[in-house]
């Protein structure tokens, strides 16, 4: 069959998202154009002002006629199509960033230049997922200087929009490196900060690996989802938002290789490093304080903990922001809800001056919240904890909750764990001797977490307690019966909680 360079071809779109921009082609038509499935092919748009983009395409016999050429949701998107509309399609070659990242295979250090290509080509979709997967096993296996990671964290800032709250003073911002189960400091620090005066624009991500992220939590009461204008809004109003960053266009690079990541199942360092630091300067963050769990079951134990923190506090310095580093105790699980909907409880229960929270949940919140004082000036030297406290005490920081909730179109309403449910029990008298954070995460994971919200765990033991034989120690949480005894299952045969 005599192959043709560049091909018009008929758009047909589909109620089909990918995750990512893809496109299919009739098998008799990729022939004609030489493509094979999962080949490149670049589309390009007849409008006044052409588009064109490069993406993955898929070949198939029946659904798309051969003078068409099927689009995702995404595609359609970004190149603003109708169904039946012509476009340009012709084969697409790899783009010249591939060859850099051969260069970091080989263990080479990268200039500026050529690691903002390769940002450039992964949000413009001309890099695949294992071609973007190459790169991040190349960074995890060779890492990166200090220079190469600078690059990679403008070029991720870059990659999409920014945030500009010029007219406010004091902008600042929280991030922990995350892996400790029930973690949820956020909205607790969110709603101190705010009621103090502090402005704390917080884009937070779903779950990855873990039980919940903030913006699953948050949206079990409340929207998460909005655009930029719309959280300028909220913040105008409130001072503060706990919004889904996936809904924004920050740091979009960062978006799909996150997602990867997953995928591969490694987080490496300057990675970890430029996506942090990007999403801070992306929201005008001029205070940043970064929490280092560290400890048996946390990402990183205390030699690699301090490691990072000497970075971290370089990069600040470098971009002009006031950062600060702490590392605190990654060992066991955070307070006692594990799941979006029984977090959302510990942290209603620690702001709510009427109910008893868990105690380490609120002293770690204080502490970093009183921190974050301290360095706006906010609080004096050795005070920020006390003003901190005082703030949850006194309502104060509730009442900011509140606002912040009903600003993002929610209510704080009664709230219930999965009405499927089950006491694990102590099968000896003993010591809490290891909670295990990996463990924990999978089991609230088995159990529904975080699509399941009312699905999750609730501990009712640190490490360190005494307990009885038959001693309720945890409970799971599902929303059907098979999620339950799967979760139960998974517990007896991984015990994440050992007594000696």
């Amino acid at each position: 069959m005599k192959r043709v360079i560049n091909m018009e071809l008929k758009t047909k779109i589909l109620k089909w998202s990918a995750g990512v921009p893809v496109a299919m082609l009739n098998l008799k038509t990729a022939e004609k154009l030489g493509v094979h499935s999962k080949d490149r092919v670049e589309i390009r748009t007849f409008s006044k002002n052409p588009r064109a983009i490069s993406t993955i395409v898929d070949t198939v016999k029946g659904l798309v006629k051969e003078k068409e050429i099927a689009l995702s949701s995404e595609l359609k998107e970004i190149l603003r199509l109708k169904s039946g509309e012509k476009v340009g399609v012709n084969l697409s070659t790899p783009p010249k960033s591939f060859g850099f990242i051969k260069e970091k295979l080989n263990g080479r250090v990268l200039s500026d230049e050529k690691i903002r290509q390769i940002i450039k080509d992964v949000v413009n979709n001309s890099l695949s997922e294992s071609e973007i997967a190459l790169f991040i096993s190349a960074v995890y296996e060779h890492g990166m200087n200090i220079d190469e990671t600078i690059s990679l964290t403008k070029a991720i800032r870059d990659s999409g929009r920014q945030l500009n709250l010029n007219h406010h003073r004091l902008v600042v911002d929280k991030h922990s490196i995350g892996g400790i189960p029930g973690n949820r400091t956020t909205p607790i620090i969110v709603s101190i900060c705010a009621s103090l005066g502090l402005t704390i624009p917080k884009s937070s991500s779903r779950a990855i690996t873990s039980a919940a992220g903030t913006a699953d939590v948050i949206e079990t009461i409340a929207r998460v989802d909005f655009t930029i204008r719309d959280m300028k809004k909220i913040i105008d109003k409130t001072n503060g938002c706990m919004v889904w960053g996936g809904s924004l266009g920050f740091v979009t690079a960062d978006d799909k290789m996150i997602k990867v990541e997953k995928m591969l199942n490694i987080d490496p360092e300057p990675q970890l490093l430029a996506s942090i630091m990007s999403k801070k300067l992306a929201v005008g963050s001029r205070y940043i304080i970064i929490d280092i769990p560290y400890g048996p079951g946390a990402k990183v134990d205390k030699k690699k903990a301090l490691k990072l923190k000497k970075k971290f506090v370089y990069l600040g310095r470098y971009f002009k922001k006031k950062l600060r580093c702490v590392l605190t105790d990654g060992s066991q699980p955070i307070g006692n809800g594990i799941g979006p909907v029984l977090e959302l409880i510990d942290v209603i229960r620690v702001l709510n001056p009427k109910e008893i929270g868990p105690r380490d949940l609120e002293e770690k919140s204080v502490f970093l919240a009183g921190n974050l004082l301290e360095m706006t000036g906010k609080a004096k030297k050795g005070d920020g904890k006390v003003m901190a406290q005082e703030a949850i005490d006194s309502g104060k920081a509730f009442e900011k909750f509140r606002e912040i909730i009903k600003a993002q179109k929610g209510s704080l309403r009664n709230l219930s764990p999965g009405k499927y449910w089950k006491n694990l029990e102590a099968l000896r008298a003993g010591k809490i001797l290891r909670i295990d954070n990996k463990e924990i995460n999978s089991l609230a994971r088995v159990a529904g977490c975080p699509l399941d919200i009312s699905a999750g765990l609730y501990l009712h033991v640190h490490v360190g307690d005494k307990v009885e034989k038959g001693e309720r120690i945890l409970s799971v949480y599902a929303e059907s019966e098979a999620r339950l005894k799967e979760a139960v299952r998974y517990y007896k045969k991984t015990t994440p909680i050992r007594i000696l």
